[in-house]
């Protein structure tokens, strides 16, 4: 994990991480702190209820994401991020200084004027925050990027939220707590100046100031790409699901565990480090690269440990609450719970920290910020309804485990939608799997796989989980041209067809089909695809490499691109491969975790990619080991 901690000190990434971290932190402190003091002092405030106050503060919150978050993405890919980060800091401390007036001056008011205004300064920095990240991070390190940033966002708000508290309830007069904010938001700016400069993708573009209009426009940039819009819907179904649970601490810590008010802060804390944890180790799960296996992993624990919790639930309040910290820890039950929130964090890192990168690569870079904006106004309406739909069921008498259990259900509803759109969700997941318990993967140049365009892999056939082994390893999606027969056997045809798979036959087997075969595999060199041929033709049934076709020949022959020679070691003798006899009949032949490796050389141009010049490459590539 030493290569995303590494970001930390890097000056493309330490001062940003610094600023966004300082700045959610204070969202939190200034927020929480004025929801206390609303809560446990509303009667010196005003006539309204604690109960009406808590949820106009978060609706005033929330506001500015649906009124500004259009013309802050705008304004994120027409100006210099760098620049507008530091204008939002210095904006930032003038909305202290209005929180002091308020606290001074004694007045709601102007106190929930500055709350609205704080929600103006997280919208404005969300597309900036997004945004920056592929500008000042390779590609191999945008995931420890979104991780480190998922990770310190979560931890910003808790320690935010846990200095909110304390200062609201331990000043002697609540001005400490706009003080705070101001040294905070100094050094936010401060911190901000730091952020290296990051060029406006589209300096031409004119900004409308139409909410409305604007956020239709954006959302309709994410809809181009089928993949970035779903994947933002997935992030927007984390947040209502988080956002659901966390708000619901309260009542749950008191009503259904027994707790005192410091048992609302020990959920937050389990659930924030597992969100922390499970967002660091998606840089060492995915190797790197942005791994969308992961988020399918992340949604069948986010389903399995919302569904244990409502077991995990005391059906009765304990005896004696409102316990203690230490009597509710000695509760055997407790600990299950905290598991299963524990659980719930880390999960949850796993699902939205390869769709938060996904979106960064594969959004335009001149609407990547606005994307960024339709993403969080989405983010807001979900929270929105979510909480909607959860206050209505609990008032019809639905307990708040069993409040948990329906939004697991739900969950697991949501995913088998998305993953049915985008296939390729889980079928990276089958490969992630495949290469994380049946075998450890050894990589060896995987950077010579071209970031973009149009590009023919070809590699030796040792098994019939080929494929997959080098759809895990691969940053992009490849089409494999397979046998026919391989392509239509039972079970993993669906794979294969899901991968969007090209099937050909020999000439004299299938004339038609092989022509269409070329056909499709033209159109996708064409289309800036990968496409992925075994030139032998066949799985080995010796551990030898058997004679490479012509078949690639033709292929860079009419569309020309650059050859990617890469070799597969350790397959052989596999319970895939056909050694002594049929694949698939000896199960455990080589036992599990089985060491596997994937080579890829340097790439071939197009005129030099003969079938024995290219055997050459491949034979050299694999060595001795089968």
């Amino acid at each position: 994990m030493s290569s995303q901690f590494g970001l930390l000190t890097s000056r493309r990434f330490a001062p940003f991480f610094g600023t966004q971290f300082l700045g959610a932190f204070n969202d939190n402190l200034f927020k929480n702190a004025l929801v206390v003091l609303l809560t446990f002092q509303a009667a010196n405030w005003t006539l309204l209820t604690p109960e009406v106050l808590t949820n106009l503060a978060a609706g005033i919150f929330i506001l500015p994401f649906f009124l500004f978050s259009a013309t802050a993405g705008q304004l994120a890919d027409k100006y210099d991020k760098a620049r507008l980060a530091r204008l939002v800091k210095l904006l930032e401390i003038v909305i202290m200084g209005v929180a002091l007036l308020g606290f001074s001056m004694h007045s709601l008011a102007v106190l929930l004027t500055a709350l609205f205004l704080l929600g103006l300064h997280s919208t404005l920095f969300g597309p900036v925050k997004y945004a920056i990240l592929p500008q000042h991070l390779h590609e191999n390190e945008l995931v420890g990027g979104n991780a480190l940033v998922e990770a310190g966002t979560f931890v910003a708000i808790l320690i935010g939220t846990l200095a909110g508290g304390l200062l609201a309830g331990a000043a002697g007069h609540p001005t400490w707590v706009a003080y705070a904010g101001l040294v905070v938001a100094v050094l936010g700016y401060l911190t901000s100046r730091g952020i290296p400069v990051a060029p406006a993708p589209a300096p031409e573009l004119v900004v409308s100031l139409n909410p409305f209009s604007e956020t239709w426009r954006n959302i309709g940039f994410a809809r181009q790409n089928r993949t970035v819009f779903l994947s933002i819907l997935g992030i927007s179904w984390f947040w209502l699901y988080g956002a659901l649970f966390l708000t619901q601490f309260p009542a749950y810590a008191k009503n259904v565990l027994g707790g005192a008010e410091t048992s609302v802060t020990l959920l937050l804390a389990v659930f924030t480090i597992g969100i922390g944890l499970g967002s660091l180790l998606c840089e060492r799960l995915s190797a790197g690269h942005v791994e969308v296996g992961l988020v399918p992993f992340g949604s069948i624990g986010l389903t399995i440990f919302g569904l244990d919790l409502v077991f995990a639930s005391p059906a009765l309040l304990p005896a004696g609450a409102p316990l203690s910290l230490g009597s509710l820890l000695a509760v055997h039950e407790t600990w299950r719970v905290l598991f299963d929130l524990f659980a719930l964090g880390l999960f949850g890192g796993f699902f939205i920290v390869p769709l938060y990168a996904l979106i960064q690569i594969r959004s335009a870079p001149e609407q990547r910020a606005r994307i960024i904006a339709a993403n969080n106004i989405l983010n807001a309406l979900f929270m929105v309804c979510g909480s909607l739909a959860a206050a209505g069921l609990l008032s019809d008498g639905l307990s708040i485990p069993a409040l948990f259990g329906v939004a697991a259900v739900c969950n697991a509803a949501v995913a088998i939608y998305i993953y049915s759109l985008v296939p390729e969700f889980m079928l990276r997941f089958i490969a992630w799997l495949l290469i994380h318990s049946v075998y450890r993967l050894q990589q060896k140049g995987v950077e010579n796989i071209p970031p973009e365009g149009a590009a023919v892999l070809i590699c030796n056939h040792v098994s019939f989980v080929d494929p997959l082994v080098i759809a895990a390893a691969s940053p992009r999606p490849i089409r494999f041209v397979m046998d026919y027969r391989i392509y239509r056997m039972p079970v993993i045809s669906f794979v294969f067809r899901h991968m969007h798979a090209i099937p050909i036959a020999p000439a004299r087997e299938d004339a038609k089909m092989m022509e269409a075969a070329f056909e499709e595999v033209a159109r996708a060199l064409e289309a800036g695809e990968l496409v992925a041929i075994f030139p032998e033709g066949k799985i080995t049934d010796t551990g030898g490499l058997y004679p490479f076709r012509p078949g690639v020949q033709r292929i860079v022959g009419r569309t020309p691109a650059p050859v990617i020679p890469m070799a597969l070691q350790g397959l052989w003798g596999s319970f895939f491969s056909r050694k002594d006899g049929p694949a698939m009949t000896k199960p455990l032949r080589r036992g599990i975790f089985s060491p596997i490796a994937l080579t890829v050389g340097s790439a071939v141009a197009p005129a030099a990619a003969t079938p024995e010049h290219l055997q050459a490459i491949v034979a050299g590539l694999r060595g001795d080991w089968r």
